[in-house]
């Protein structure tokens, strides 16, 4: 009875053991198949190409999770609700690679039951950019003209859009749109250019991440100033030059007629534009800039706007009314900012930066403003208002040696009535120069119609009288604000009552700093390669809290800082500070 007892129990013990593992396997039979997927194949693109990547999925447990990770790093998790079949796609902006490199993508899909699917790879490869047409362009445009950013646009010779033969006589007009990324060369040999004629429209809108670019033909390390002439812009607009046909013709005589009556004249847009190696002496002192502006309208829109390594000034404006904002001169030749003939216009956001050794025989500011070349009371005066500016001399520190042709942060001269308010001034070996060797810009200066408000002018620790070039060969007293003519002879001339020195000193806002180390601007200013514009905040001698005054045009921008920047970079994306590595030509 005691054996069958035990063998009843050893019976149900064995049937129970059967029954949970005929269970465990019905349980097990019940799971459905592990995910399985079948991605794009053969997907290949030029680097900046975008391509889809895409994986048809099915999973019968329903998808919980698709990872897709790059060359072995995250790239895209995707979560699900248990879908049973799901097509994914996510875009990849090729990066830049060389031809030929692979980039692999693997994906794997994972179920409500935690089942993982086989990771499969999906490669993508780069291909060689292809090289681009160059398509040569010479004479006379006319029409409506458009060009295509996939080509190259070589200017041969002075190619002019429109035609006017002699001043008033306009018989072509012509509107060039160039499209955003489109790169021009100019010709080595001929010195190429592009004129815009009065009448004609040059309409060259690029953007932050795809400016248009305007450049040297030359190959990477062969590039120079003055390899090509640069981009010369002529409207009808109001200048102060005698009103005759001759007068009428920018310096240099090569038909860039300029001015008229219409201060809203329109002669096209550039916007996001890069402008690299021109520059041109045509006579001695008469030089195509990077950028030349001829009695240009404020209809016509110049906004982000970089000249970099021209061989004489990088702006200059010969009377007009543009208005302009967001200007880059980087290491030019001569002056980064040059106003002359009646130059009426307003000018938000600038910087200009200055090599060592870049100085032009003529001698070199920030600003050089006249009148007119002989300093008259010819109409309309030179009176534009520039406001945000950061004028950085070649000056870093006091053990740097620097070209003795740099001069002044600004020369104001030859009967000008130039406006600056908000604007930072360093490196040079003066700051700010009054001239009044020809004409009376200190009488003007004295009568209030040379305005300077809310500038700081910052020395250069350890260098010359009071951080500042000693001026030993155009200055003895070697102060920030020039007290005489800049010659060794000359007495000092005084603005009203005031030295300049005091004069300036007693200008709302205005401030001479010992040196700029605690204003918060950045050393990289005078490195190469990319600077960082924006200020250090909580510095001793900061250059945040200078409200613009209420009282200016509203095209002016409300600020509160002086100089370019505050704490946002404007250049970010599509300027340019090593153009000499960059291979524009493939």
């Amino acid at each position: 009875m005691r054996l069958f007892k035990m063998n009843v129990v050893k019976v149900f013990a064995l049937m129970f053991s059967m029954a949970v593992l005929t269970n465990a396997c019905k349980k097990d039979e019940e799971i459905g198949p592990a995910p399985t997927l079948t991605v794009a194949s053969n997907l290949a693109g030029t680097p900046g190409t975008t391509v889809q990547l895409k994986a048809s999925i099915n999973a019968p447990e329903g998808i919980k999770t698709i990872t897709v990770l790059k060359n072995g790093a995250a790239f895209d998790v995707v979560t699900k609700n248990g879908e049973k079949t799901f097509e994914y796609a996510k875009d990849y902006q090729i990066d830049n690679l060389s031809a030929n490199s692979v980039v692999n993508f693997t994906v794997l899909v994972t179920d409500m039951k935690n089942q993982n699917s086989t990771l499969t790879t999906l490669p993508v490869t780069v291909t060689a950019v292809p090289p681009k047409t160059i398509v040569e362009v010479k004479g006379t445009l006319e029409g409506n003209i458009t060009w295509d950013a996939t080509k190259i646009y070589k200017l041969v010779g002075f190619v002019r859009l429109g035609e006017e033969a002699t001043f008033g006589s306009i018989t072509k007009t012509a509107t060039l749109t160039i499209p955003a990324g489109t790169v021009v060369i100019g010709d080595r040999a001929t010195k190429g250019g592009l004129v815009v004629q009065r009448g004609s429209k040059l309409i060259a809108n690029g953007t932050a991440s795809n400016p248009i670019i305007f450049t040297s033909e030359r190959s990477v390390g062969e590039r120079e100033a003055g390899d090509w002439a640069g981009i010369i812009i002529c409207g009808k607009a109001p200048n102060n030059l005698p009103d005759n046909a001759n007068d009428r013709q920018l310096e240099g005589g090569y038909g860039g007629f300029h001015g008229g009556t219409d201060a809203a004249d329109n002669s096209g847009s550039l916007k996001y534009v890069r402008i690299e190696y021109a520059g041109v002496p045509i006579n001695p002192n008469q030089e195509v800039n990077s950028l030349t502006m001829g009695s240009v309208g404020n209809g016509t829109t110049i906004d982000y706007v970089q000249a970099s390594f021209g061989l004489d000034d990088s702006f200059e404006w010969f009377g007009g009314t543009v208005n302009c904002k967001h200007l880059v001169a980087y290491k030019g030749l001569d002056d980064d900012f040059d106003n002359d003939n009646g130059f009426s216009g307003y000018v938000q956001y600038g910087i200009g930066i200055r090599g060592t050794t870049q100085a032009d025989q003529s001698g070199s500011n920030g600003f050089e403003v006249d009148n007119d070349a002989n300093g008259s009371n010819n109409t309309p005066y030179t009176s534009a208002i520039f406001a945000n500016m950061s004028i950085i001399g070649a000056k870093g520190n006091a053990e740097t040696s620097i070209s003795t042709l740099f001069q002044n942060g600004a020369q104001l001269r030859r009967n000008n009535k130039l406006k600056i308010y908000n604007s930072f001034f360093t490196g040079y070996p003066f700051g700010i120069y009054i001239d009044s060797q020809r004409g009376d810009a200190k009488g003007n200066a004295a009568k209030g119609d040379i305005v300077l408000q809310n500038i700081v002018l910052a020395g250069v620790a350890n260098w010359g009288t009071n951080n500042w070039g000693t001026g030993a060969a155009t200055n003895p007293k070697g102060f920030p604000v020039s007290d005489t003519e800049q010659t060794t002879t000359a007495p000092a001339i005084l603005i009203g009552t005031q030295t300049p020195t005091d004069w300036f000193k007693a200008q709302s806002g205005n401030k001479i700093l010992t040196d700029f180390s605690k204003t918060g601007i950045s050393t990289t200013l005078w490195s190469t390669g990319r600077p960082t514009f924006t200020l250090t905040t909580g510095t001793a001698e900061t250059l945040i809290g200078f409200n613009l005054p209420s009282t200016l045009p509203s095209f002016f921008d409300k600020t509160d800082y002086v100089g370019a920047f505050k704490d946002s970079d404007w250049t970010a994306g599509w300027t340019e500070f090593t153009p000499q590595s960059v291979v524009y030509i493939k």
